[in-house]
């Protein structure tokens, strides 16, 4: 293995995925993040993207990580759980590296953090990718998917662009769960993912809190992991086949069941608002309209709405949207390619190497 060059900065760009199938639970609290049930998503394109910078050198003197500007605490006091684990990620990648410096990583979002777009997806992904390219380990997508799983479980399925299957597998080191690529990008390049955001502000109850709370009190839940290893099965046959109808349904009918079981947690979790209802309905109306599905809701850990449609009913949806009060603007992303590195004017690290470009905190 070749040595990292130091004081050399490498970027990386990534994107978040929108889950077909979601990943709701644990197995454990292990900290692995090894889930209840597969589950499986698109990869979306760099409409939506992280970008991260990382630097490995001899001058600084801890790890520092910065986020859309703002330091984030890595160690020492009180940090967060992510935080947390992201050490303990570094750690272990510079020690198969045979690295002791510290390491400065910038990392900017195009969109909203903390509101229920897969932040932590795109960002634990590109950090992986970024890491194992600047200290040359040369890892496999497979095992970056494994250990970006540990930081942010969907960040696993990021990885990979197309649509990406993220088996759960049995393991209790969670060796064996995993994601790869079922189709990739170019398969079915008319699907597109309708982003509309009606609340871009953090949300209430973070997705680890809300798994942990869902899996233990929720009368629900024990019909979920079967239901939804079902539901990844019939999301294959629907790509294959390229059917929008049957993708359509089985995405809404995953969405509703999710949110069924958070509602049903103690004390309950509502992550839909009022906007978010009025796009269900809407959604259900169009559909109606038209004798067969065309476009398809989803909702991850927010209010914000996914809706799954093609090429060819894009100006439709649109038009039903645009009859929705509370929604603030609307996002298009088409299936896109994984982690991707940059070249050196996209670097967001200081010509002097010690801190973010275009922060306040850059030492003088």
């Amino acid at each position: 293995m070749v040595k990292p060059d130091f004081d050399s900065a490498t970027t990386a760009i990534g994107t978040p995925n929108i889950a077909f199938i979601k990943y709701w639970g644990k197995r454990d609290d292990s900290g692995l993040n090894t889930p209840n049930n597969s589950s499986i998503s698109m990869t979306l394109d760099e409409t939506l993207s992280t970008k991260t910078s990382v630097l490995f050198s001899e001058r600084l003197g801890k790890d520092t990580l910065y986020i859309n500007g703002d330091e984030e605490p890595i160690e020492g006091g009180r940090i967060s759980e992510k935080s947390a684990y992201l050490k303990r990620i570094l750690d272990h990648m510079k020690r198969i590296a045979g690295v002791d410096h510290h390491a400065l990583i910038v990392s900017e979002n195009s969109f909203p953090s903390g509101a229920g777009i897969a932040s932590s997806a795109s960002g634990a992904a590109t950090l992986v990718f970024a890491l194992s390219e600047a200290l040359n380990l040369e890892m496999a997508r497979k095992e970056m998917s494994i250990t970006a799983r540990q930081i942010s479980g969907s960040a696993c399925r990021s990885l990979f662009g197309g649509i990406v299957k993220w088996r759960a597998g049995t393991e209790k080191d969670g060796s064996d769960s995993y994601a790869e690529q079922v189709f990739d990008s170019s398969y079915w390049p008319e699907l597109i993912d309708i982003i509309a955001i009606v609340d871009s502000s953090k949300k209430r109850v973070s997705s680890s809190a809300g798994h942990a709370a869902t899996v233990k009190t929720s009368v629900l839940y024990g019909a979920r992991p079967a239901f939804a290893e079902n539901g990844v099965s019939e999301i294959e046959r629907a790509v294959a086949a390229k059917d929008l109808n049957r993708l359509s349904m089985a995405i809404m009918r995953d969405s509703n069941n999710m949110h069924a079981t958070m509602l049903d947690t103690w004390p309950p979790i509502m992550y839909l608002s009022d906007a978010s209802k009025d796009i269900i309905y809407k959604v259900h109306e169009l559909n109606e309209s038209e004798g067969k599905c065309i476009a398809g809701y989803t909702f991850d850990a927010g209010p914000n709405a996914h809706i799954i449609t093609s090429e060819e009913h894009r100006d439709r949806v649109m038009e039903t949207l645009s009859e929705i009060d509370g929604i603030r603007e609307t996002i298009e992303s088409h299936m896109g390619g994984g982690p991707r590195l940059l070249g050196e004017k996209d670097c967001l690290i200081d010509e002097a190497g010690i801190a973010p470009k275009n922060s306040n905190t850059r030492k003088e």
